[in-house]
């Protein structure tokens, strides 16, 4: 395993958990875009539940021109030809002033920002998810973070997960000579597509819940595939994250405040490895 002194939490279906560094398994953290696994639950379940059809076109639920064809299943799978991200952002805390009117004057002008035809390949679009939750929330006539809860969360009877954590009970980022740094805002439209925070403890449950017992039915298309490994990873300004579970029931679950997402890709890659051959 890799051996840094960044804060690192991993938890796995062999072992307690394991922290370094001053982690902890029940603090809250920024998830980054394993929230999508959240919005494409809820997707699946609400489109089950009848409240909107995977189908439909997004013009349905938010202002986009007609006949993009784009559907919220392209949205879904990433194969909305819409690209990684919105246009414009700043460097530094890239998403602060992305909220629900610059989303709006984007998908309004979607069929000039799309990189291909929907349908015909797939790019990963942190942009196609912030426009897929905006539709959800439309559709159940409920805030993102309230839907997530009702169709993903409370089912699952999962609650250390929000986009708006106690902040006595946060684990932040520092830097030099302990300061602590800034964590990007991640609240606004962004939010279904990366916004969410939660302990590792309830991150791990979700993983769990989801793909281990298939508590809420088959995954959702927010889950990607590499061979026998099902998984999801998240990154932001200053921490990530990777989630994944083999068929025999074997998962890993790794937070880490610092270093590099590939980094902790790779050790949960590993890890699930030596699960595999265990």
């Amino acid at each position: 395993m890799l051996r840094t002194r960044t804060p690192t939490c991993v938890l796995t279906s062999a072992a307690a958990p394991r922290t370094t560094h001053g982690h902890h398994p029940d603090r809250y953290v920024q998830i980054g875009s394993l929230t999508k696994v959240l919005t494409g639950t809820a997707f699946v379940r609400m489109a089950s539940a009848g409240l909107l059809d995977t189908a439909d076109p997004v013009e349905r639920w938010l202002p986009a021109p007609h006949g993009t064809g784009i559907t919220l299943q392209h949205l879904a799978e990433h194969t909305s030809g819409l690209p990684r991200q919105p246009p414009g952002l700043p460097g530094k805390d890239p998403y602060r002033s992305f909220d629900t009117a610059a989303l709006h004057q984007l998908l309004g002008t979607c069929d000039q920002i799309t990189a291909a035809p929907a349908g015909t390949t797939e790019e990963y679009s942190n942009l196609g998810y912030a426009a897929l939750g905006a539709a959800l929330s439309a559709a159940a006539q409920q805030p993102y973070e309230q839907l997530i809860h009702d169709h993903v969360l409370t089912p699952l009877g999962i609650h250390e997960i929000t986009a708006h954590p106690p902040a006595e009970r946060c684990l932040h980022p520092t830097g030099l000579f302990g300061r602590r740094r800034p964590e990007w805002t991640l609240d606004g439209a962004i939010l279904p597509s990366g916004g969410l925070w939660a302990t590792p403890r309830a991150t791990a449950d979700l993983l769990k819940g989801l793909l281990v017992d298939r508590k809420l039915g088959d995954p959702a298309p927010a889950w990607k595939t590499t061979g026998i490994v099902t998984w999801h990873n998240g990154a932001t300004g200053t921490s990530s994250t990777f989630a994944g579970a083999l068929p025999n029931g074997a998962w890993v679950l790794i937070h880490r405040i610092g270093g590099t997402s590939s980094d902790t890709d790779r050790m949960g890659i590993e890890l699930l490895r030596d699960l595999h051959d265990a």
